[in-house]
């Protein structure tokens, strides 16, 4: 049972974080907390005792940080959309044996549900699965396609804080990875597993995944350590043909095929134009079994100052590959449907804006309303109401507010605190001359407009801003 002093130096932990602007989520974490010790603190006998709180891993979202989210969303489905993408939706929920046996060791972290009526579900982990379940059941073999939606996974996820300047692409190929594991000496049965172990060096040192590989799956030393000489390596078209003429990677069937297409690759970069900002990386694994062929990932960089230091990887933003086998495992004739993705981490991206913005202290408008319609005097409610609807059938986003004699001055003070741009006032003179007052609000400009110009002017002067 939490004592009133443990209370205290709950809200004090709370107070700091926010006064230190702490990440939200650890904010948030702390709130919980303190809200459920608050809870078990006396109250009335036998009455209902719950904690107003989210779920672990959870948060809710206000209309702020909604409208940092659909400035993400729209500027990743216009990318879609530019490359010729059409849009699907699956279930949130898919049967139990679809995701299984899908994502090698995190596997563990599928949220199954509870039996419903015979079928055993479980809440999708990602969104590439339900989509060869779907490309195979509608026996589809060329489509390129876009899903936003949420997942569901029983991580503990850490947002790492600091200042984002810019992000690179890292390449690799499951190809090279498999053949550089034979070529080490690591038994095929342990592919899978190891694969996992380097897939976590851009979150553990070296020596960690390396006693991890020994200590906990049994790899020999000698294999882990020519592990390590590998997955230290990287760089650019200079380091694919370095690897060509490795003695021992050269000579093995699976390693030159991924080679021969990292190298076409990069001669495809070349004519983009973005080499400068992809690096082939041997430490780049991707945990999940499905890949076959070339993984990436999007990867931010965190600069510590501006003294010129180099900066350093805080993460990945984006990640996928090649998934060639995945669709022919529901295929009842097994046949292979070549597929290539990527998922971009919503999520994270999110954060860094939400932080970005925070620290900039920009004013995020939480509506598109483009014209709140106003009076200047007493009883004309029916007059702002008839002017409302007129702009609403043009088209046009506008507001009204909820009351039935407003002050203009809170109305005015509506538009600045919300962001409005333009105030459409009617008044007694105005109904008589068969006008509208428009007015300007960063400015205070005003403008007498003719009604039935009023739709006109607004679209012109809003197209303005």
């Amino acid at each position: 049972m939490a004592d009133e002093a443990a209370v205290r130096q709950q809200a004090e932990v709370v107070r700091r974080l926010k006064q230190d602007k702490a990440e939200p989520d650890e904010i948030a974490k702390e709130v919980a907390k303190l809200l459920e010790m608050k809870a078990h603190l006396g109250g009335d006998e036998g009455k209902h005792k719950f904690v107003l709180k989210t779920p672990k891993g959870t948060r809710d979202y206000g209309p702020k940080q909604m409208a940092i989210r659909e400035r993400v969303f729209s500027a990743i489905i216009a990318c879609f959309k530019r490359h010729g993408a059409e849009v699907i939706d699956t279930p949130v929920f898919e049967l139990k044996e679809t995701l299984t046996g899908k994502y090698g060791e995190d596997s563990k972290l599928i949220y199954d549900l509870k039996d419903q009526g015979g079928e055993l579900l479980s809440l999708r982990y990602d969104l590439t699965v339900p989509f060869a379940r779907y490309l195979a059941m509608n026996k589809i073999t060329n489509i390129k396609r876009y899903h936003i939606a949420k997942v569901y996974r029983r991580d503990n996820p850490a947002m790492t804080r600091g200042r984002y300047r810019e992000f690179y692409q890292c390449v690799n190929d499951r190809r090279i990875l498999d053949g550089m594991f034979a070529v080490c000496g690591v038994p095929d049965s342990k592919f899978r597993t190891i694969c996992s172990s380097v897939d976590k060096l851009d979150k553990m040192p070296w020596e960690e995944v390396r006693n991890e590989m020994v200590g906990e799956k049994g790899l020999s030393p000698e294999a882990a350590d020519r592990i390590g000489e590998y997955v230290q390596l990287h760089g650019g078209m200079d380091l694919i043909e370095q690897l060509l003429q490795d003695p021992k990677l050269s000579q093995n069937k699976l390693a030159k095929e991924g080679l021969g297409d990292m190298k076409l690759l990069f001669e495809y970069l070349t004519l983009f134009g973005i080499t400068g900002k992809i690096s082939f990386d041997l430490s780049l694994a991707r945990g999940l079994d499905y890949y076959t062929g070339v993984i990436y990932e999007a990867v931010l960089l965190q600069q510590e100052n501006d003294h010129g230091e180099e900066s350093v990887s805080v993460g990945s933003v984006a990640g996928g590959g090649r998934y060639d086998g995945l669709v022919g495992m529901f295929d009842p004739k097994g046949r292979k449907v070549p597929c290539v993705g990527i998922s971009i981490g919503i999520e994270r991206i999110f954060s860094i804006l939400e932080q970005r913005v925070e620290a900039s202290e920009e004013k995020i408008r939480t509506t598109e309303t483009q014209v709140l319609v106003a009076s200047a005097q007493k009883k004309l409610l029916e007059e702002r109401l008839k002017l409302i609807s007129e702009l609403w059938d043009a088209g046009i986003k506008a507001e009204v507010l909820y009351k039935k004699n407003p002050k203009l001055l809170n109305q005015l003070q509506y538009c600045e605190d919300t962001g409005i741009p333009l105030v459409a006032i009617v008044g007694e003179q105005e109904l008589k001359d068969g006008v509208v007052k428009l007015r300007v609000v960063a400015t205070r400009e005003e403008v007498n407009i003719r009604r039935e110009s009023l739709v006109e002017e607004i679209r012109r002067r809003t197209n303005q801003l």
